[in-house]
């Protein structure tokens, strides 16, 4: 019987999906949707204790994330999307390694709701949530004063908007930077969620 080990065990010399190839995607894609099939949490964004918390980024095959590892002189560190339901908020959380005391931190902060199962339909999704991105942040951990994602989290949430010498914060417009993310998979320590773009996400809290 399929369990979340082989699904561990198929992502865990990928990179996160940066180095696997065609044929080491359709593999991990058939385990996905095996898995899914088994879903522990019909309902997860009712299982608010399940969902909330700092996930870390397994696998992806976004290629928006998995592109920030080209930049020059700067290595893709750990992902997280850490999600927060009491506040609506989702907070994307990716460390760039570097050159020493050059290490960064590229943040995004989001909004989130249940999304309508069918256009005119009065019901929402107990899976699905439409994302708004509405803040970026940007800068030397050094300088963010960074720790941890919950400690960077809570610095977030508490100051509207960071000094310059700090990183670079800056507004999203909400309006252009939206899409959906629908869970699933959820239990205590795996999540899989797929976005819009047609992009697979599997997590660890």
């Amino acid at each position: 019987m399929l369990s979340k080990s082989d699904l561990r065990n198929a992502i865990a010399s990928k990179n996160r999906g940066l180095s696997a190839n065609a044929d080491d995607r359709q593999v991990i894609a058939s385990l996905v949707a095996r898995l899914e099939d088994l879903n522990p949490t019909a309902e997860p964004l009712s299982a608010v204790d399940l969902l909330a918390g700092d996930w870390r980024l397994l696998y992806t095959t976004s290629q928006e994330l998995l592109g920030i590892d080209r930049f020059p002189v700067a290595q893709l560190g750990d992902i997280y999307q850490c999600i927060r339901p009491k506040c609506d908020r989702i907070y994307n959380i990716a460390e760039i390694k570097s050159l020493p005391f050059c290490e960064a931190v590229v943040s995004v902060v989001a909004s989130f709701e249940p999304a309508k199962n069918e256009e005119g339909d009065s019901e929402f999704s107990t899976r699905r949530v439409n994302v708004k991105f509405n803040r970026g942040v940007v800068g030397l951990q050094r300088s963010l004063g960074y720790q941890s994602p919950a400690q960077y989290i809570e610095k977030l949430a508490s100051t509207k908007k960071l000094g310059l010498f700090q990183g670079l914060d800056f507004e999203i417009n909400s309006d252009r930077q939206q899409g959906w993310l629908e869970i699933t998979y959820l239990d205590h320590d795996l999540r899989i969620g797929r976005g819009n773009q047609g992009s697979l996400f599997v997590l660890t809290k």
